[in-house]
């Protein structure tokens, strides 16, 4: 209890009553980063891909991405350490940057978040229907699964933080043990290719012009889409015990211990496939799938579907989890048409309006499911959109602390001189990826798309951008804040 009054009197410094229920503990918040990361998720949104670009030597895609994203998930660690607010990104850069700055990069983190929330119920409804029905899934069928995902993970949501916590724990148990049991009983049981075909791109780089360098960038830009989620435990700073301590340590371990599990995983299915060719044709649509089945026998199909529903719902669960008080923070600073609404907290101790307007609205994107290719829209935004957001605070970050604005050494999580070497390697490597994943290409839309589905990424985030500028020149949400500003945040508006 001392320690929540400490948190509570830390928290009224910003300017912010203790409204929300603080019961997480460090490893719940762990729990709930795994969950968002998400090993089996992650791993569903590279393989097939990675193999037909990038043949078996996919995996070196998978380390470089890992690499590049911890500078990045390091940087994340540092500013929540300083900042313990829920929000996350949109605080950081609403007291470094500037309120007009803070509010366009809130807008379009919440836009990438509720984007993200529909891609997990789109993807995952699929699973459902394969754990029912082997018949061909209608797109009916598709989005009407998908909406019994998102009515799932805001139902558990809306019962409190303690459900929530238990169910996440859940998705640790069937992501975690069962993909690293299966994994080493892949490599020393059902292995049937030697670890020499890690370096053999068995004639993938003919989709990219012959080009070996062309096939590994393209892998590049999708192994990014398995290194998403980690600042979700920065949403709920204001739940979690001690959050200075206790958030960053958390952001880093769930980081680390999910792309384990994925470059673990990866290397298993890689080598324990029996016709890794026809991967890379096409011909095997699910690697994973094929590649434990084929292990463990064909028995292991239904229980290996559940486990994969297990770590979509969890995923489902904690995206929701953290939107809801990404949207609750926006409102409560009156950023929001229907601020006081979106910010009502209810007798759980929850931004219930919030958690429900997101679910909603992630929902209707789902009737983008009724046309394959605005569905690869939504898909390619969902993960280019938290690049463009990861650049934004990188680049905030890195200006803040060379102006001496941002004293890293006030929060207890410090990197010291490193931190600033760090900071400049994750700005380097996020223009990289913010722009190969933004890259125009053909071979990433679906064969039948048009120019709308190659250029994505770009249209959608510049249609956000527009309206986000548009937004901010109209209502000035920046002039609602309270009177509680930092000197600095005073001198930015």
């Amino acid at each position: 209890m001392d320690h929540n009054r400490a948190d509570a009197g830390d928290l009224a410094e910003y300017g912010y009553e203790q409204e929300l229920k603080r019961t997480l503990s460090a490893w719940a918040v762990f729990a709930l980063g795994f969950a968002t990361i998400s090993p089996v998720v992650g791993i569903y949104a590279v393989a097939q891909l990675g193999f037909v670009f990038a043949g078996p030597a996919w995996i070196w895609a998978v380390v470089v991405a890992f690499l590049g994203q911890l500078l990045v998930a390091t940087v994340y660690a540092e500013l929540s350490s300083q900042f313990p607010i829920t929000g996350g990104v949109y605080q950081w850069v609403r007291r470094l940057g500037g309120s007009r700055l803070g509010w366009l990069v809130g807008w379009i983190y919440l836009a990438s978040a509720i984007a993200s929330l529909t891609t997990v119920a789109y993807l995952g409804s699929g699973w459902l229907h394969m754990l029912f029905s082997d018949s061909a899934l209608s797109s009916t069928t598709h989005v009407l699964l998908g909406v019994v995902f998102i009515a799932v993970a805001l139902g558990i949501n809306l019962l409190g933080v303690n459900p929530v916590k238990h169910f996440l724990n859940a998705g640790i148990v069937a992501e975690g043990v069962v993909s690293i049991a299966v994994s080493v009983f892949l490599l020393l049981f059902a292995r049937h290719n030697g670890f020499g075909i890690l370096f053999d791109s068995l004639g993938a780089e003919s989709v990219s012009g012959g080009s070996v360098a062309a096939g590994f960038v393209t892998c590049l830009a999708v192994a990014g889409w398995a290194f998403l989620g980690f600042d979700a435990t920065t949403q709920v700073a204001e739940e979690t015990e001690r959050p200075r301590r206790s958030v960053p340590r958390a952001l880093l371990r769930s980081y680390v211990f999910v792309a384990f599990t994925v470059m673990l995983t990866s290397i298993a299915v890689t080598v324990a496939l029996r016709n890794p060719e026809d991967a890379v044709s096409g011909k095997t649509v699910d690697p994973v799938f094929d590649a434990v089945t084929q292990g463990l026998g064909s028995w292991s199909g239904k229980p290996f579907i559940v486990v994969v529903l297990v770590a979509f719902f969890a995923c489902a669960i904690s995206i929701q989890t953290y939107i809801g008080r990404a949207v609750y923070a926006f409102a409560r600073d009156r950023q929001l048409p229907c601020s006081t609404q979106l910010a009502r907290v209810g007798e759980r101790q929850i931004p219930w309006v919030s958690l429900t307007v997101t679910a909603v609205l992630a929902g209707l994107g789902l009737l983008l499911g009724l046309n394959g290719n605005a569905a690869a829209t939504l898909i390619s935004f969902g993960s280019g959109g938290f690049y463009f957001i990861f650049l934004a605070v990188a680049l905030v970050a890195l200006y803040a602390r060379l102006r001496g604005r941002w004293n890293p050494a006030e929060g207890e999580f410090r990197l010291g001189r490193a931190g600033l070497v760090i900071n400049v390697l994750a700005v380097v490597w996020l223009l990289f990826e913010a722009v190969n994943i933004a890259w125009p290409r053909a071979e990433l839309a679906p064969p039948s798309g048009s120019w709308i589905q190659v250029w994505a990424v770009v249209l959608v985030f510049s249609a956000l951008l527009v309206i986000g500028l548009a937004y901010v020149a109209v209502a000035k949400p920046h002039t609602r804040l309270s009177p509680t500003l930092s000197n600095d945040e005073v001198k930015a508006l």
